[in-house]
């Protein structure tokens, strides 16, 4: 993956003390991808920036408990209620 262009950085505590990082362009406001401190290896890229929105198919829920009435969550896939567990 390459990110080109410059990106700009909101910095917040997640709902597990944790501090997120969410880039977004600085033009147009688009979030482009997030990560947590306590997570390095681990990058959530919005689909939406792909080229190709096909490239990636979801693998699981997270913050069902939050999510709105009308969310359309697939019961086949894993899903938490909040963050999903840390890989061991």
């Amino acid at each position: 993956m390459a990110v080109t262009g410059e990106l700009c950085d909101f910095v917040s505590i997640a709902d597990s003390g944790n501090r997120m990082h969410r880039r977004f362009c600085p033009v147009c406001g688009t979030h482009v991808f997030s990560e947590a401190e306590s997570r390095p290896h681990l990058v959530f890229v919005r689909v939406g920036t792909f080229d190709d929105p096909d490239l990636a198919q979801p693998v699981a829920t997270i913050w069902t408990a939050k999510a709105p009435r009308w969310a359309c969550i697939d019961e086949n896939l894993p899903k938490w209620e909040g963050q999903a567990p840390a890989p061991r």
